[in-house]
Formats: structure tokens, C-alpha cells, sequence
């Protein structure tokens, strides 16, 4: 029986907005163009253009060979795993999209796979020449389309796979993590770049060929452990490479939920301020400033083995057991994974102002607005998140509805997830609390357990609070990719405790409006820190 791969894409400039489709359909063993389709289709969201793609593909390859068996290859999260029955369809635009997709072949003739969407370029291209043509009153035409051409010059200028003598760091790393891959895969292989190559099982009926666990998505390596294996592989750096597989414990480190639970984080912190130095007790002086601003950023990704002896070392408190280290021991199963999602922009952050859940509940501004529909994009393209929760707070619920929009999740609402209630100070900068309420200001920074001005809460509470959230979200989403929609002093508390690091550290970590960072909570209790206030997307 003779078998067609199918590629699909559609967008939207302005989700909803103009919108287009485009589709090829390909010889597997030769990868010949046999067929396009592309269209312009008005006004449409991402999704819809999306699945008329897919319909458009499947019509083209049963026009060319009715009895076909057809592998579809998209880089829609979300049409895959709808097609494959293992999410359900709720938006009422794509029911009878997906119905009719289904109706195309018999049931059983079409698997479906998902890959990262520079590997899907050809269709891309057509759905842009679509888009184009809508834009200039027309519809496209195969005539003027240079899609096919495209794609043949990207596969001809791709990198050869590494290769080199023995110690040649590149193709080291390229061993690495073809070797760390096929652990996470299983004897039953996985999928590979070129089109018509292995796809795993080989089962038809309803089959999607991915190299991970059911529930874990194959992503484009932004949050896989495997990336930071091989990059630290590539760069010398072993002590990074052991510790990528030797995450830090969370659940055993309950003794330091107390003890490091101060942070002097706003929403908004104060710019210019000097990094904290450490009082009594291992806490921030009574002179620090509550700003991270001026002091060096925390580097993105997995930390290294902290050096022997340190505190972190020794497990980072008395009594803490110290996290298993090495190559075996923790439990490597599917993680957990929280995308910590900042919320976009509001008028109070521009003039870094504290704005936390006692005050008022400002809206994204526009420029916040536009932070969320870039997030959106980037996840859409990455195609990993599963879930989507969020602080009950307007700017986070309105960051998550915009990317929600988007995936096409639901949002749910977690109150564990909100910001600090910094009381009287709320709205005001960290200047004008230092000029009304020094003695205050004095006692909070000295403190983790003092609360701000007014009865606001404490930062020992509000780690208390997130600890539990957290022990709450990794048992219900066990094995799963979520957003965490939420602000800075749950994030920056979030990526300390996974760290084991003392509050001291919050003092070192950037988090900028509308920014991802990443944390992958384990089985065994082990937490790994993937990524932190990464921007890429607002560039």
C-alpha cells in the first residue's frame, strides 16, 4: 500500500485576524513535492487556519492516491494531539474541522506526528504566500509559489551530523544526546528529522510517533534536561554535565521552607539597588534594598554541582539531607515540568512600584498586552504545555487567557499563586516606603518573618503558601508540562527552593515582565531548574 507523508500549517496575523493555510504532500522515500495546497481564508484564528491546512493536505493526498496510508507531520501541538484522541476538542470553530479531517481517509489509515516547526518550513512558507496574497486582494496561485524551492534549500544547506576524532567536543555532544535521547525513548525507537524515516511502534490506527513518555511532549529542547547534558559536554564543563542529572531535592528539603523563606522581591523592584548582605542569621541586612537590579543575573539552565563543603553541598541547612549526586540514583521518569510565566506589563511596572495582592488589581497595559500575545506565539511554536494555571490576579488571569486563546487550553485558577500582599506600601516605590515607614522598611528587610506596613504578609508566608501550591500542582500534574501564569516572589521562590539556595540568592535573579523560566519536579522528590527569565520572545 502505497504511503504519503502530509505537511500542514495555517496562521493568523493578529490571532484573529487575516489568516491562511498551506500544505505538501510528500513521496517518503524520495521526499518529491507531489502536490500543494495553500489558500487565504479571511479572517481566522491560528487554529482553525491550522486544522483547514490539515483538512487540505488529506484531500490533496487522497486525490493523488485514494488508498494511501498517510503520515501527517505538523507542528501543532495541539491538532496532533487532538487527531490522536488523547485531548479532547472544545472550541466550537474546530469541532467540525476536526470531524471532517477525520472523515477524509477510513479510520486507522492516518498517524499523526508532531515536529518542531523548523522542520515543518515548506508548509509554513505556503500558508505565508496565502497570507500574502489575501493581503494584496488575491488568492494564491501555484504558478508564483517559491515554497517548494525554499524547502529544498534549507535541506541542502542543513548541518551534516558531528563528526570527528575521538575527543572532538562537537560530535561528543552530539553522542551525548543521541545517547540520553534514546534512554528517555525505550527499545521502542522514536522519530528522526527526514521525512519517511522510523516512527517508533509503526502502529497505524491513531498513532503519533514520539520519543518520550505519553504524557511528555517532544519539545524543541527548551526544557529538556538533554540540551544542558550536551551543551555542558560541548563547553568541558562535567561538573555541570553530572549535575544535570542530579536535581535537587525539594520534598526532602522541607527543613529549609523556614528557613530561607525571605525573599525582598516587589512586583516591581526598585532599580540601582545594591545587591543584600547578609545579616544576622544568614538574613539580609537591615540597609539592603529589596532590588535585584546591578547585581549579575543568574545564569539560565541547569547549576552546577555545587563546590564540596559549601552549604548547598551539605545540603544547604542542618538536618537537610543532601540531594543524591551522579549518574544514577534519581528517579529520571517523566517530570512534573512548571513553565513559570510572568505576567505581562501593567502601568505600575514601568515605575517600579510595589504591586502585590493587597492593593489594587491593575489590567496588562498595552504594552503588557502585546508581552502575552508574543508568549503566545513562542509556546504555540515550542508546542509543549499541556496545562495552563494562573494566579487569580487580572494581569496573570489576562496573560493566561491570551495564551490559552492561543493553545487552545482552558485556564485554571490557583489562589496559591498570587502575589505578595505588601499592605500599606502597595503602589508606592521603594523610595516613598523608605520615606514613610523607615522603621518598618528596616524590620522587613532584617527579616523574613516581618510583614510590610498595615498587616500585609510576610515572606515566610508567602513561601509557606508557595511550597504547598507547588507539592499540590506536582501531584495533580504528575508526568505533564504546565504554565504557571503567576509574579516575581512566587517565581524567584519557586527556583530558590528547587535550588536549595539561601534567600540571599533571590537578590541575584533577573525576572523581567512576560518572561519563561522552567523547574522539573521528579518522582523521587528531585527538582532541576531547566531555565530562568529567558526573553527571547519580546525580541
Amino acid at each position: 500500500m502505497r504511503e504519503l507523508v502530509v505537511e500542514a500549517d495555517g496562521g493568523s496575523r493578529g490571532n484573529p485576524g487575516p489568516a491562511g493555510y498551506g500544505a505538501v504532500v510528500l513521496d517518503p522515500a524520495t521526499g518529491e513535492t507531489l502536490a500543494e495546497a495553500a489558500e487565504y481564508i479571511g479572517v481566522a484564528t491560528n487554529n482553525v487556519a491550522e486544522y483547514k491546512g490539515l483538512v487540505a493536505g488529506l484531500k490533496a493526498a487522497r486525490e493523488l492516491f485514494p488508498d494511501a496510508l498517510v503520515h501527517v507531520r505538523m507542528d501543532s501541538k495541539l491538532v496532533v494531539e487532538q487527531m490522536s484522541g488523547r485531548w479532547k476538542i472544545k472550541h466550537p470553530d474546530m469541532k467540525p474541522l476536526a470531524a471532517e479531517a477525520g472523515r477524509v481517509f477510513p479510520p486507522g489509515r492516518v498517524r499523526y506526528e508532531w515536529i518542531p516547526r523548523e522542520r515543518n518550513k515548506h508548509a509554513d512558507r505556503l500558508a505565508n504566500e496565502a497570507m500574502d496574497a489575501g493581503k494584496r486582494g488575491r488568492q494564491w496561485e501555484p504558478s508564483a509559489s517559491t515554497a517548494g524551492l525554499d524547502a529544498a534549500a534549507a535541506r541542502n544547506a542543513a548541518t551534516p551530523p558531528p563528526s570527528g576524532p575521538p575527543g572532538d567536543a562537537t560530535a561528543g555532544a552530539a553522542r551525548a544526546r543521541a545517547a540520553l535521547a534514546g534512554k528517555a525513548g525505550g527499545a521502542g525507537g522514536g522519530t528522526t528529522g527526514g521525512v519517511g524515516t522510523g516512527t517508533g511502534s509503526g502502529a497505524w490506527p491513531g498513532a503519533v510517533s514520539r520519543p518520550t513518555a505519553p504524557d511528555t511532549a517532544p519539545d524543541d529542547g527548551l526544557f529538556a534536561a538533554e540540551e544542558a547534558v550536551a551543551a555542558s559536554v560541548a563547553s568541558g564543563d562535567f561538573e555541570a554535565e553530572a549535575g544535570a542529572l542530579a536535581p535537587t531535592g525539594h520534598a526532602a528539603r522541607a527543613g529549609l521552607r523556614d528557613a530561607n523563606a525571605g525573599t525582598t522581591e516587589t512586583d516591581t523592584p526598585p532599580a540601582g539597588a545594591a545587591p543584600a548582605p547578609l545579616g544576622p542569621a544568614g538574613a539580609p541586612s537591615a540597609s539592603a534594598a529589596p532590588s535585584q537590579a546591578g547585581a549579575a543575573p543568574a545564569r539560565s539552565g541547569l547549576a552546577a554541582t555545587p563546590p564540596a563543603g559549601s552549604a548547598l553541598a551539605q545540603g544547604g541547612a542542618a538536618g537537610a539531607p543532601a540531594p543524591r549526586q551522579g549518574w544514577t540514583g534519581p528517579d529520571m521518569g517523566a517530570p512534573a515540568t512548571f513553565v513559570l510565566l510572568r505576567h505581562g506589563e501593567t502601568a505600575l511596572t514601568p515605575e517600579k512600584r510595589f504591586s502585590g495582592s493587597g492593593g489594587g488589581d491593575p489590567e496588562l497595559s498595552a504594552a503588557g498586552l502585546r508581552q502575552a500575545e508574543a508568549v503566545a506565539e513562542a509556546l504555540a511554536a515550542r508546542g509543549t504545555v499541556q496545562e495552563i494555571v494562573s494566579s487569580p490576579l487580572a494581569r496573570c488571569r489576562r496573560t493566561a487567557e491570551v495564551v490559552a486563546a492561543r493553545l487552545g487550553l482552558d485556564v485554571r485558577i490557583e489562589q496559591g499563586l498570587r502575589e505578595t500582599d505588601f499592605g500599606a506600601w502597595e503602589g508606592l516605590t521603594f523610595g516613598e516606603v523608605r520615606e514613610r515607614y523607615p522603621e518598618d522598611l528596616d524590620a522587613w528587610l532584617a527579616s523574613p518573618k516581618a510583614a510590610p506596613t498595615g498587616g500585609g504578609e510576610s515572606f515566610a508566608t508567602v513561601a509557606r503558601r508557595v511550597a504547598a501550591t507547588r507539592d499540590r500542582l506536582t501531584a495533580a500534574y504528575a508526568g505533564r508540562t504546565v504554565l504557571l501564569v503567576t509574579h516575581v516572589t512566587p517565581i524567584k521562590t519557586l527556583i530558590r527552593l528547587a535550588l536549595g539556595a539561601p534567600p540571599e540568592s533571590l537578590f541575584r535573579m533577573e525576572l523581567s515582565a512576560a518572561s519563561i523560566s522552567a523547574v522539573a519536579y521528579y518522582a523521587d522528590g528531585n527538582a532541576s531548574v531547566r531555565l530562568l527569565n529567558d526573553t527571547s520572545h519580546l525580541r
